[in-house]
């Protein structure tokens, strides 16, 4: 290893720029590995990021001579990188790395230009939820008291956005129609306090009522709930505006879900493909079957096991069963599976690979569950366009859903990012 010389010869660091790049260099980076090129000695920081300080071959034995390049190196897999000079001119401005494998998401591209992460944009409904909190569901015929009820912000779009918008390192957007009433208030209300969420694409819909759910919530936390569209669904007679749509094509990704209709959500996943932008659709929402044109449009389709097995017709009580009616919907068209298990965890099932399983993470009191399944989906996206592995989105992901059931309420219960991180840092999850 060098370092011993670099910390002899110590020259005055020149204004030299930050050069991004998508895979990392080992930390035992030697001028041996990189023959004829230049010496390099390695550390990474708390942030996780590698500061490699790099020499021409050539200017090593000469102090006064000696080119020192800082490289900042988001760790995105183990695929090693080599690293060289301009023949021409072996000037840190012209330092450069080659790599057969592209940046691995958007975020990687982003960084390496020096820009800020892509925004997530979030299509999809805004709900105000109606809470009703029962000891049991009334059977046909019956009526039963609730002890307590009150309306709160919601919605599967509205959830997902209020989710992106604590956890992402950039902008979260929500295309999404309210009506123009008290409830179309209280949701844009509600948003703009969730932070960091971007409102301005939300509109108002004259000729609908704001949409609107009944959420009939158990003593242990489990809900059921009826949904009533309103504006989510009549309120996209022009379509998605030609803004929300340059918005998509700029996106790192789009999340789409069912209580909108199915032509919207295929116009947003259009948009998405024709730029190249990941689409990750949740399957809550209708009941009806996802029609074919849609469903070929999606990259990563996330059901939990009773919508897995609504959409195929097929049983999903077992693992087994919940793989083969997930290679189902590979046959259908959709690479990637994300079925979400509730106390089960999670499973990714993309073709042609082995799933990828992910437990929960408990949760040390088990309060209201309504909106896990989205904070899981979106936690899922923050973090997969932050170029993380699948794995990482996963567990990342599961930290986000085990913090969102301890607090009543679904957007009122997604938590925020730095919560997020020391739930992951700590002792209990391993």
């Amino acid at each position: 290893m060098l370092t011993p010389l670099v910390s002899q010869l110590q020259p005055p660091a020149p204004a030299s720029p930050t050069v991004f790049f998508s895979h990392t260099i080992p930390a035992t980076a030697s001028s041996s590995s990189l023959p004829n090129a230049v010496a390099v000695s390695c550390e990474a920081d708390a942030a996780d990021f590698f500061y490699c300080r790099c020499w021409h071959a050539a200017d090593l034995g000469r102090a006064g001579k000696l080119s020192l390049a800082r490289v900042r190196l988001p760790p995105a897999g183990p695929t090693p990188a080599t690293a060289h000079f301009s023949s021409s001119n072996p000037r840190p401005a012209h330092l450069t790395f080659s790599s057969k494998r592209a940046p691995a998401s958007r975020y990687a591209a982003a960084a390496a230009a020096n820009e800020p992460p892509a925004p997530i944009v979030v299509v999809g409904s805004a709900n105000a939820d109606i809470y009703v909190e029962v000891d049991r569901l009334p059977l046909a015929g019956e009526t039963v008291a609730a002890r307590a009820g009150r309306s709160l912000p919601g919605g599967k779009g509205a959830n997902q956005a209020a989710c992106g918008g604590r956890l992402a390192l950039g902008p979260t957007y929500l295309v999404a129609r309210v009506g123009d009433d008290a409830n179309g208030r209280l949701l844009e209300g509600a948003l703009a306090d969730a932070g960091g969420v971007r409102t301005d694409r939300v509109a108002r819909a004259p000729d609908a009522p704001s949409g609107h759910a009944v959420v009939m919530l158990m003593p242990d936390g489990q809900n059921s709930i009826i949904i009533v569209g309103g504006a989510n669904m009549q309120g996209w007679a022009a379509g998605i505006g030609a803004e929300d749509l340059e918005l998509i094509q700029k996106a790192g990704v789009l999340l789409l879900q069912r209580e909108i209709p199915d032509w919207v959500n295929t116009q947003a996943a259009q948009a998405a493909k024709s730029a190249g932008v990941p689409v990750i659709m949740d399957a809550g929402g209708m009941d009806a079957p996802v029609p074919q044109d849609l469903l070929s449009l999606v990259d990563i389709f996330s059901p939990n096991e009773t919508e897995l097995a609504r959409l195929t017709g097929m049983p999903t009580e077992t693992f087994e069963q919940i793989s083969q009616a997930a290679g189902e919907c590979h046959k259908m068209g959709v690479k990637e599976v994300l079925v979400k298990l509730g106390s089960q965890g999670s499973a990714l099932f993309v073709e042609g690979e082995k799933p990828v399983r992910q437990p929960i993470i408990p949760a040390t009191e088990v309060i209201d569950t309504t909106g896990a399944g989205d904070t899981f989906t979106s936690a899922f996206a923050v973090a997969l366009v932050e170029g993380k592995s699948k794995e990482e989105c996963m567990r990342f992901a599961a930290a986000a859903a085990s913090l969102c059931v301890r607090v009543k309420g679904a957007i009122p219960s997604m938590p925020d990012r730095k919560s997020v991180m020391k739930l992951l840092e700590s002792a209990q999850v391993e």
